[in-house]
């Protein structure tokens, strides 16, 4: 069976500022670097307990980037950047602060928090467009990777639409993440459904 690690890309300013990120390339903060350093720390322990990493795929933004090159570097890994996996395209917002779009367009803001499905960020792409360039990543992943562990590297909220098509279950709020090492990363079986589509 087919094994998924995901990890979450280490923090930037951005998000430490409550801006919206997106497709901006944007480093990561020295915050980001030190928890992806706790991140391949907690991983290299797991690894020793549980086997091996047999492939590993990263987004193509600034920060997720180099989220991979620390991670690849602790837990020697080779990356390969996959299109797919970038982030969602948050258009006008990009760059905003979160606290604002709250208070400039509050029927807009309410909706994206209670159900985001429905919204397109301005000029941006709608969750339906991020899904299926998931489901096509997903797909070639399983066709290469019949089983053993597999590790994407992707940033919030691409991350949690990842988690959602492989466990089907409620997305929460896309701007809002939790902290820490132990939430950065999940192991995640790769159900039959996404398998074999």
């Amino acid at each position: 069976m087919l094994k998924l690690l995901i990890i979450r890309t280490g923090a930037t300013e951005y998000e430490a500022q409550g801006r919206v990120q997106g497709t901006l390339d944007i480093p990561l903060s020295e915050d980001g670097r030190q928890q992806i350093e706790q991140v391949a720390e907690a991983l290299r322990a797991e690894l020793l307990l549980k086997g091996k990493i047999d492939a590993c795929y990263a987004g193509p933004c600034l920060a997720t980037q180099q989220s991979a090159e620390i991670l690849a570097t602790q837990l020697k890994l080779k990356p390969k950047t996959l299109d797919d996996l970038r982030n969602l395209d948050h258009g006008l917002w990009q760059g905003m602060l979160i606290n604002d779009i709250k208070v400039k367009q509050p029927k807009v803001y309410r909706q994206w928090q209670d159900h985001p499905e429905t919204v397109c960020p301005p000029e941006g792409e709608s969750l339906q467009v991020v899904r299926d360039r998931l489901q096509r990543m997903l797909t070639k992943i399983t066709k290469k990777q019949k089983s053993g562990t597999t590790a994407i590297i992707v940033a919030e909220p691409v991350l949690s639409l990842l988690k959602n098509a492989l466990r089907d279950d409620a997305l929460g709020n896309l701007w809002e993440t939790e902290d820490g090492p132990e939430t950065a990363w999940e192991l995640i079986e790769v159900p039959s459904a996404v398998a074999s589509p």
